[in-house]
């Protein structure tokens, strides 16, 4: 009885004090965009452990009414955005304004929309995360090759050097991680060190809207972009290997993601490649292979107000250069020229023996980002870069193991972006750009330095803006400064400084020392370059889209262009740059017509280019040296125009069937001399017909056709020399181009469901399926041997 007493009079007590309790009180506020301040419209209001609701109206506004005293915890949630807890301490009529980070599905991109584009008025196409799957084995410029526009200049089949429009080397520039690389790029035969599988997709920029990356992209930007992840606590990953006939080889790729749902991620990824020595359809090509072995890693936080991202990689690349290409003078050049089939031909071997090249290279960045209410977002990065090329000749003695060349690029860079996107029609991108180069040409090779030491020293302003007229419509615009300033240590002889370039009176103030025969001098160069933009936009009924670009681009010439002088080993030539080569300044015109539509779609972009001042590298004779008679080819400058049509076509012809082809058509002119360009991709097309099953395995079956027809524009170097065997002169063809020729390549894969959360997926590819002996007129190794033979491939894809 006292027990139920004591339980009455708590009961009561407990009511007393909740009926006393204040719940009075009331919870206003309004829930607004953070990018804009504009309202959002149907935001769900939760108040933590309580049944009580509610809703953004028209204006944003929300209110919470008979609110007890104490902390409540309010949950915000809507579509497109973050969720949101916020925690109010009741103990008066509350006002609050509360922001929603409405864009954060800029952060959650996984699949690439066929519209996204870096800037709405950018004339670009995309290679996306499947077709860089394909090329696992292969480098970047083979992926880029299926781009109408796109083709490249090789050395062999393993060293592919990108071309945008008959442009490339330091014409183009080529963003990885968006840290500009650097990697003694000047170079015929240098290809980019860049392991494509690191990358997320890949954006080709054929028009004007480049300057935020730098004023001298003549031919183009292509800039690769890394994946990005859902914010949400998982891990997952993949390993993709594959195995090729041709060559023996393969790769192996893996790589693992860890994200969290508070915006942390981390990514670590590596890749191993190797291959022996290729064939043609009718011969080995000894000393071909390659030895690979790249990895990256990269970790950040990412939210919508604030991040940041660190990326590191990691590059070795181990490549030989086909043996039959050593030539010892002129005469073997001709004899090269004249045979069918390599001066040596050997047994298969893993081996990469001399001549060869072996790169490292090294790229670590570090990024922060912040957004502030009514302004926008600011991010500053610093990065940094360490490229060493070696390259090895045939040799002997003591200097069997030398490299012929050994240069060590050091590289740094600070920059800042801001981008203003208050006003919602109109947004500023605004940055500023520091950066520091070193190039060291290291001691002990034996031999002159073919580029010397030298400083270099960059800095650079840009704003861009972009305008939205209306729904349809938008205009971009944008100005860039640069200053660069070269500093330079190179030796020369001293009667070439004083009669064979005439530099005593032209550069008295570079002279330093003279030492019997040599001259020690300190070449200073000092450039303003100004560079402009302008685009256009519009859309129009059934999915059709008109772009237009204008863009005054400004290109600071390269090291090799002033300072080369001796014999490039690798390229057997002597070259000769000039310090007398100033800046190029080219205006680009470019316009596209594009469809998108997955039924019928297609792209229309005519381009045209005049650059003043092209800098070029042409045959001009021989030389004799104390190892026999080389070509020589030296720089100069003209005036030059290139302008052509880019075309593709995309058609669904039924439920399991799509075609897809595109067209490229260029011609280059010299204008100064009214005669073609040097090294200009001829006409090509090619034609895809593609079977596609999603109910049986994603069974996917296509057969691609490829054409490229014979380069009929071409200089005239042509030249004779004396052939101290046959005591005759005779003539050296380095300027006729070969045939047209056709190849089709053949590929099909399927997906299984190998575990509960994972897919494999099963690959079988050919190329040259009709193992077709041709060669490729940008191939520099043209004259000694074919291209690659029949080539069956097999590839798998584990995702977990």
């Amino acid at each position: 009885m006292i027990k139920q007493f004591f339980c009455f009079v708590f009961m009561c007590c407990f009511f007393t004090i909740v009926n006393a309790q204040n719940c009075t009180y009331t919870f206003k506020g309004k829930v607004t965009d953070f990018h804009d301040s504009t309202p959002i419209v149907g935001a769900s209001l939760h108040i933590l452990n309580s049944n009580i609701y509610t809703t953004s109206d028209f204006d944003g506004n929300f209110e919470f009414k008979n609110l007890c005293e104490g902390k409540v915890v309010v949950e915000i949630k809507h579509i497109a955005c973050d969720t949101k807890r916020v925690t109010i301490n009741v103990n008066k009529n509350i006002y609050k304004e509360i922001l929603l980070e409405h864009h954060t599905n800029e952060l959650n991109e996984i699949i690439v929309k066929t519209n996204s584009n870096t800037e709405k008025t950018s004339v670009e196409q995309l290679v996306k995360k499947d077709v860089i799957n394909n090329f696992t084995d292969k480098s970047l410029g083979d992926a880029l090759n299926t781009i109408s526009g796109v083709s490249s200049l090789n050395t062999g089949n393993t060293i592919v050097k990108p071309m945008i429009h008959g442009l490339h080397s330091s014409r183009l520039l080529i963003i990885n991680n968006n840290v500009r690389m650097f990697d003694q790029e000047w170079g015929d035969e240098h290809a980019p060190n860049i392991d494509i599988n690191s990358s997320g997709r890949i954006a080709v920029i054929k028009g004007a809207n480049t300057l935020k990356y730098g004023s001298d992209a003549i031919g183009g930007l292509i800039l690769i972009k890394p994946e990005k992840y859902a914010i949400k606590d998982s891990i997952f990953g993949s390993t993709i290997t594959s195995f090729n006939t041709n060559g023996l080889g393969g790769n192996i790729n893996s790589e693992i993601v860890k994200t969290y749902k508070s915006g942390y991620y981390a990514k670590m990824q590596a890749n191993y490649k190797q291959f022996g020595d290729f064939s043609a359809p009718n011969y080995n090509l000894t000393n071909s292979g390659l030895r690979n072995i790249n990895t990256s890693f990269r970790t950040g936080y990412n939210s919508y107000k604030k991040g940041f991202s660190a990326y590191y990689s990691y590059v070795n690349n181990e490549i030989a250069i086909l043996q039959s290409s050593h030539i010892g003078n002129v005469n073997d050049l001709v004899k090269a020229i004249n045979n069918k089939t390599p001066r040596v031909v050997e047994d298969f071997s893993y081996d990469i023996n001399f001549p060869k090249q072996k790169i490292v290279h090294h790229l670590a960045k570090l990024e922060a980002y912040k957004r502030f209410k009514d302004l926008g977002k600011l991010s500053v990065q610093y990065d940094f870069q360490i490229n060493r090329r070696r390259e090895f000749d045939l040799r002997r003695g003591d200097l069997k193991n030398t490299p012929v060349i050994d240069l060590r690029l050091f590289t740094n860079s600070i920059q800042t972006d801001l981008e203003i996107n208050y006003l919602k029609a109109f947004k500023i991108n605004t940055g500023l750009l520091f950066r520091y180069q070193q190039n060291d040409a290291v001691a002990g090779t034996g031999t002159n330095p073919l580029i010397p030491d030298y400083d270099k020293y960059d800095a650079g302003i840009y704003t861009v803006a972009n305008y939205t007229l209306n729904e349809t419509s938008e205009i971009s615009a944008g100005i860039r400064y640069d200053f660069s300033k070269i500093d330079a240590r190179k030796r020369y002889n001293l009667s070439d400084w004083n009669e064979k370039y005439n530099y005593d009176e032209l550069f008295p103030e570079f002279e330093v020392s003279v030492n019997n025969t040599r001259i020690l001098t300190n070449p200073k160069f000092t450039f303003h370059n100004i560079s402009a933009s302008l685009g256009f936009s519009k859309s129009f009924a059934d999915d059709i889209t008109l772009l237009a670009n204008y863009g005054l681009a400004s290109r600071v010439p390269n090291p090799s262009e002033l300072f080369s002088d001796g014999l490039h080993h690798s390229a057997a030539r002597i070259e000769t740059g000039l310090l007398t080569i100033n800046k190029e300044i080219a205006n680009k015109f470019v316009a596209s017509l594009e469809k998108s539509n997955a039924i019928f779609g297609f792209t229309i972009s005519p381009y045209y280019k005049h650059i003043k001042g092209f800098v070029q590298l042409i045959p001009t004779g021989i030389t004799t040296t104390i190892r026999g008679a080389f070509p020589v080819w030296k720089y100069n400058q003209i005036n030059a125009q290139i302008f052509g049509l880019d075309l593709d076509v995309n058609k669904k012809i039924s439920k399991y069937f799509n075609y897809t082809g595109n067209l490229s058509l260029l011609k280059g002119t010299n204008l100064s001399e009214d005669i073609p360009l040097i090294h200009m991709p001829s006409t090509n097309f090619a034609n895809t017909i593609s079977y596609k099953n999603e109910d049986f395995n994603q069974l996917t079956i296509g057969l691609k056709q490829r054409t490229v027809l014979q380069q009929n524009q071409f200089p005239d170097y042509n030249f004779s020399t004396f052939n101290a065997i046959s005591q005759e002169n005779v003539f050296v063809d380095i300027s006729s181009t070969p045939p047209t020729y056709t190849v089709f390549n053949f590929n099909s894969s399927m997906i299984f469901k190998a575990f509960r959360k994972g897919s494999l997926k099963l690959e079988f590819n050919i190329d040259n399926l009709f193992n077709v002996s041709y060669r490729e007129n940008l191939n520099r190794l043209r004259y000694f041997a074919d291209e690659l033979g029949r080539n069956f491939n097999i590839k798998l894809k584990i995702n977990y």
